[in-house]
């Protein structure tokens, strides 16, 4: 049967049809497409790169967390559909404190009326701990100032950010001026913010300024604003100025953001008097890898939301940023370890919900499907028990090294439990790891693919996953109960071992029509001596293999030529298997 022709399959789609590029290797069949590329140019004709070939940000590693600053308050509140009231914003707060950050910027006071009264609701209820500082947002422009300046009256520390685009586009066409007089619109407002912080001098207000679009603004336009804010404001390093430098819309690839800010560390004036710090977004997907590298290149300050909410594809994820630096040993200096209470705090204050794949945060980012991963997890996991105890340490306190899980679950609050789930693609490895962990059964290796076969067949007919107490319940349909239900019973059993090496097996059997038969067998062990014994009703069985744990025996027999395993629980655990195998194979399909 010929495939369908996609173009009417898809008509809204235009399957490439251009030439293959003559330069393209022969493998690399793929054609250019309709889609009108030429309109967009790229970051380098776009905006003046800093020349930078001497760049040491590659060499370099993160060995100590940046000062974190979450901005789900204003930046993740200025992207929600419907925005935060006081309750839910007091609530993200709340749990912004409890994690164990030190600068929040809270909101946008000037911007709304709801975001005024948040920053009063702080001062009324003595809310800011005293080791934390409050930022709050305001555009270059006087009257705007002066109504942020009257939202932070009380606060014990402030810290007031102010920004204005300096990108040509943005000069052209949003705010309509030259480079100096955007340069001086800048000045007058820093002035005016200055004067007003003045009227204040028991209060304990510092500067923020981030020339927003950064990352599509000229250099050396971006460190004469900024040497000239850092000498208006008298910074000093007990006194520093942040000066903030966006990626408000990501153009380029990482590296590049990392030349401009390793452009602009060794460049600034009074660099001991400033505090870089950089606010990655998401356009082109790449926020995390920007704050990375822009923290090699040198910055010392990362703005950024829980989980990533903002504007367009949104802001840098803190959650992911700090959990990575702990996946190489560095202390994230906040606390992540109940990130399913983080999460949930997060998801009613924004009403939006947690990707299922998020980085570390969501549902199944531990879990596997995939019966290789999950045999190779729960190999891991063994011998991460086993090192443990060869250690003398708690498994929690051992050295982390499980393949496929960057870090303990339970490190972020997380348990084993969903760690391997099983679908039509496990495998047997996690199968057995999920009966073993959830109830004692320790499959014998060479069990293991039979009942993978039976676990198989009941996820592709259903087309969904077991739980393990389905798989446990799997299990005892298939290997359990054919001991009790099945075309032999034992109505009754005795053995014994008249002299040493030599077994004998007493019993009556009911077969399928109901009749009883008595059975007497002999053997060099009770399974052998009871095999012997099932011959008076016509079963030729061979017990090929044998094993117990505390849970249960498991018997692997070949009878009338067919092998099939079998299982028994305690107290007659092995006799039961042995029945159970056999009237396996006498049962067809079983």
């Amino acid at each position: 049967m010929a495939s369908p022709n996609p173009s009417t399959a898809f008509p809204t789609l235009r399957t490439p049809r251009g030439a293959i590029p003559a330069d393209a290797p022969r493998w690399n069949p793929q054609r250019p497409g309709a889609m009108p590329h030429h309109r967009y140019r790229p970051a380098h004709e776009r905006v003046a790169l800093p020349p930078l070939p001497d760049r040491t940000w590659p060499a370099r590693r993160i060995e100590r967390a940046p000062l974190w600053v979450p901005v789900d308050l204003r930046d993740g509140n200025q992207a929600l559909a419907e925005p935060m009231d006081t309750a839910r914003k007091r609530r993200m707060f709340d749990l912004l404190v409890a994690m164990g950050f030190k600068e929040i910027e809270a909101g946008y006071p000037s911007a709304s009326r709801t975001d005024f009264d948040f920053i009063r609701h702080l001062v009324d209820s003595d809310a800011v701990p005293d080791d934390v500082t409050i930022s709050v947002f305001t555009p270059a422009r006087p009257d705007l100032i002066d109504r942020t300046m009257a939202s932070v009256e009380g606060l014990p520390r402030t810290l007031v950010h102010l920004y204005t685009a300096t990108a040509p586009t943005w000069r052209d066409v949003v705010l309509n001026r030259s480079r100096h007089e955007v340069h001086e619109l800048i000045r007058d407002a820093a002035t005016h913010l200055l004067r007003r912080a003045d009227q204040r001098p028991r209060s304990d207000i510092r500067f923020e300024f981030s020339p927003e679009v950064f990352n599509l603004t000229e250099p050396d336009f971006v460190l004469e604003v900024c040497d000239g804010l850092t000498e208006l404001w008298d910074a000093s390093p007990d006194r520093p100025v942040v000066h903030n430098l966006p990626a408000t819309v990501e153009i380029a690839t990482p590296n590049v953001y990392a030349d401009q800010i390793e452009y602009m560390h060794r460049h600034l004036a009074r660099r001991d008097s400033v505090i870089l710090s950089v606010h990655p977004h998401n356009d082109r997907g790449t926020g995390a890898a920007c704050a990375e590298l822009a923290v090699l290149a040198g910055a010392q300050r990362v703005e950024g939301c829980l989980f990533g909410n903002g504007e367009r594809t949104g802001n840098v994820d803190l959650v992911t940023l700090a959990l990575n630096l702990y996946t190489q040993g560095v202390n994230p200096m906040i606390d992540l370890s109940d990130i399913d209470a983080v999460r949930e705090v997060v998801e009613h204050c924004n009403r939006l919900p947690v990707h299922l794949r998020h980085p570390y945060g969501g549902d199944l980012v531990h879990t596997a499907f995939s019966g290789t991963h999950q045999d190779a997890i729960a190999k891991g996991m063994a011998q991460h028990a086993k090192q443990a105890a060869e250690l003398g340490l708690p498994v929690e306190e051992a050295p982390w090294a499980v393949p496929y899980l960057p870090i303990d679950p339970r490190d972020i609050g997380r348990t084993y439990e969903a760690v391997i789930r099983i679908n039509s693609q496990s495998g047997k490895g996690g199968i057995a790891h999920l009966l073993r962990t959830h109830h004692g059964v320790d499959l014998p290796p060479a069990m293991r693919p039979d009942f993978s076969r039976a676990v198989q067949d009941v996820t592709d007919s259903t087309g969904r996953e077991l739980s393990p107490g389905e798989l446990w319940e799997l299990f005892h349909a298939t290997y359990l109960a054919p001991a009790l239900a099945g075309p032999l019973t034992l109505v009754s059993w005795s053995a014994e071992e008249p002299a040493p090496g030599e077994h004998r097996f007493t019993s009556t059997v009911r077969d399928a029509d109901g009749r009883e038969h008595a059975c007497l067998g002999t053997g060099d062990g009770p399974l052998s001596a009871f095999a012997d014994a099932l011959t008076a009703v016509g079963v030729t069985a061979e017990v090929l293999g044998h094993t117990e744990d505390s849970a249960a025996a498991y018997v692997q027999c070949r009878v009338n030529g067919i092998t099939r395993w079998g299982a028994g629980s305690a107290p007659t655990a092995s006799v039961h298997a042995l029945l159970s195998a056999v009237n396996r194979a006498l049962r067809p399909g079983t």
